[in-house]
Order: structure tokens, then C-alpha cells, then sequence
């Protein structure tokens, strides 16, 4: 199916959500933690069409506010997305590179990466993560995963000198920027961790409707070094509920058993109980009735989802202040926290609606 064609079926899928348009755009955009400003950007834009008050507060966060009454809901996606971070820059014009979150070393090697710096360049610098090649390595060598710090970001350049000129100590990097459809309504992209929950927020509100109660979007910065930005976000807010918005593990690939995660593309979001086998949160019992009954009002299809590793935004925001009951609606995805992920855009679609639902419930 050409691509034209493919983006309009897609986007009767997404119906009067959002289109797929705006999700390629946030999924290109750089947003290594602590660097979100692209993203931050689009999201604020969105956000005003959808008639929101719209603030950024000191740590970056983007709240987007609709509603009037005594209950309070936030909402939380963080913006940022795993990446790199310029170390070094050797005499040869060679970069050293520093992992920001969590990266497998193994999926860095000959990657296209993406630089941005401060010279504007449409784009960013371009460069490929080198090593060592296999024919020059020693048997030992090779039966090694090589780590990040053997590896080095080649940008064409040929001195220390040149290279200062395009990058500078601090640079975040990124992958590059893809975003593809491989087969209807299955799409890979850059990013989509969490930049699918970001487009749920958007989308949320959207079409949000009328309600006795005030919702607060927040775009957070840096969840994937320490969910600081929504500790900061929910300290401010002080919100009676939170409802945390990201991707989750599909096991539906070859050599992951069902015990470790029967989660499948296509078949609806994930409504999670408990997080990294308890450090992260562990779903509010009111929260997850209330998600499970708006899924079931609205016909929407779920999954349960007990997680062994990995957290939300809402494992920080639940230990806020006194106490916020908190949980999480999560789109299954594969390949988190490579170069590119994949997932199903139903599932996006059915995360929209059971928040919209959820929110519906908890208004009452």
C-alpha cells in the first residue's frame, strides 16, 4: 500500500482524534531528557487549539488546564525520549558520548545518530556510531558485547578543530529521525516512548467534554532519568487523582514467553496494577475499578498489565505530598527503548477513548 494511501487509512482509524500527521511530527522531533524543548513546543501549539490554558512551569513541564470544580485530575506523558549526550571531542574530531536513560549498548552500534547543537542547523549534525570492526577484533573481542564507552560518534570531519565548529561538550544526540508504516495499522517511529502518550494527551483534550472538574495535561520532562519532571508537576498541581499516560512491553516477538508478558499489539491499551514488580506504582484500587469500568461501558477493548521492570510518571506521583491515588493506561509497544518501536494505532485510538472515559468516571 502506498504511503499516501496508508496515512489515509490511518487516519479514518484515528476518526476525530488527531491525525497521523501530527504524531510523525512529534516523533521526529529531538527530546532527549532535559532537552524537550521541540516537543514542549508542538504540544503547547496543540494544546491552544484544543482551548486550554497552557503554562511551562521552571522545570520545563507544559500544563495544559480545561474545566472548573473542586476535583482535580492530572494527566501526566513525559516528553522525553532515551538518546546520548556529547562527552568528548577528540583531537582526530572523533565524539565520546555519554547514554542518557536506559540504552542496551548493543542496539548503538553503526547507528545514524542525529546531533543537536546550537548553530541551528536544519536538522542537526548528522554522524554514525563506530567501533572497532569485526576483522581487526581478537577472538576474546568478539565474543564481547562492545560498550558504549569503546564506541565513538564518526560526524566526516577531519580534525578536533573542524568537528568544534558543528558540536559542542553537551550536545544531545538522538536517533534518527524514522517513522514508517510497515503493514495497515502497524507504524514504527523514533521516540514513540513517549511520544504516543503525548499524542493521547493532546487528542485527550481535545475531546474532552464538559465536566464538573478541573483536568490538567502535563507534558513532563525528564521521566526516562528519574520522573523529575512530574514530581515537580504534581507538587504544584496537588491533583485528588493522576492518571499516567506511556507505552508498555508487547511480548508478542519471538523469544518472549507469555509468563514474561502476554501483551498484544491490537489488543487495546494496558491498564497496569503494578510496576517493576512493586517499586513503581501500585495501582490505586478505586483507580483501576474505574478504569476497568470505563473500558467496559465503552466496549473498548484491554489488557491487564503486571510489570517486572520499568516505570511511569505516576510511580513518582503517587508518593507526592500526602498521597495521590494514581495509575496507568499504557499502548503496547515492542523494540522500547531502541532506535525505533513499533505499534498498532487501534491501540492508540482505544487509549484516547478509555482515558476520555476514565476521566468521565472519576468526575462523578
Amino acid at each position: 500500500m502506498p504511503k499516501t494511501l496508508a496515512i489515509k487509512f490511518i487516519n479514518r482509524i484515528l476518526s476525530s482524534y488527531y491525525k497521523m500527521e501530527l504524531l510523525e511530527k512529534l516523533c521526529k522531533a529531538s527530546g532527549v531528557s532535559g532537552f524537550e524543548d521541540e516537543v514542549r513546543d508542538i504540544m503547547m501549539e496543540e494544546f491552544r487549539k484544543a482551548k486550554c490554558e497552557v503554562s511551562v512551569d521552571k522545570f520545563g513541564n507544559v500544563i495544559a488546564k480545561k474545566g472548573k470544580g473542586k476535583t482535580k485530575i492530572m494527566l501526566a506523558a513525559h516528553m522525553d525520549e532515551v538518546g546520548l549526550l556529547v562527552k568528548h571531542i577528540n583531537k582526530e574530531g572523533y565524539i565520546n558520548f555519554v547514554k542518557i536513560g536506559g540504552i542496551d549498548d548493543r542496539v548503538l552500534v553503526n547507528k545514524i545518530v542525529k546531533i543537536k547543537t546550537k548553530y541551528h542547523i536544519t536538522g542537526g549534525v548528522t554522524g554514525v556510531i563506530g567501533m572497532k570492526p569485526p576483522h581487526l577484533q581478537k577472538e576474546k573481542e568478539g565474543k564481547e558485547v562492545i560498550k558504549y564507552e569503546d564506541m565513538f560518534i564518526d560526524i566526516g570531519v577531519k580534525n578536533q578543530k573542524e568537528a568544534q565548529k558543528l558540536v559542542s561538550i553537551g550536545d544531545p544526540v538522538t536517533f534518527t529521525p524514522e517513522f514508517e508504516i510497515l503493514n495497515k495499522e502497524i507504524v514504527c517511529g523514533k521516540a514513540l516512548d513517549n511520544r504516543l502518550g503525548c499524542y493521547a494527551l493532546i487528542s485527550i483534550m481535545q475531546n474532552l467534554p464538559k465536566m464538573n472538574v478541573e483536568v490538567y495535561a502535563v507534558g513532563t520532562t525528564q521521566e526516562e532519568v528519574g520522573l523529575k519532571g512530574a514530581r515537580v508537576a504534581a507538587f504544584k498541581i496537588n491533583p485528588d487523582y493522576c492518571i499516567a499516560l506511556d507505552v508498555t512491553l508487547a511480548g508478542d516477538t519471538p523469544q518472549i514467553k507469555e509468563s514474561e508478558s502476554s501483551l498484544k499489539l491490537g489488543k487495546g491499551p494496558a491498564i497496569t496494577i503494578t510496576e517493576a514488580s512493586g517499586r513503581g506504582v501500585i495501582t490505586h484500587p478505586k483507580i483501576k475499578e474505574l478504569i476497568i469500568k470505563a473500558a467496559k461501558k465503552g466496549k473498548i477493548p484491554y489488557q491487564m498489565d503486571v510489570l517486572e521492570g520499568g516505570m511511569t510518571d505516576a510511580a513518582i506521583v503517587y508518593m507526592t505530598r500526602e498521597g495521590i491515588p494514581s495509575g496507568a493506561i499504557s499502548i503496547p509497544m515492542r523494540y522500547t527503548h531502541g532506535p525505533v518501536g513499533v505499534f498498532n494505532v487501534n491501540d492508540l485510538k482505544n487509549t484516547t477513548k478509555l482515558a476520555v472515559n476514565t476521566l468521565k468516571e472519576l468526575a462523578r
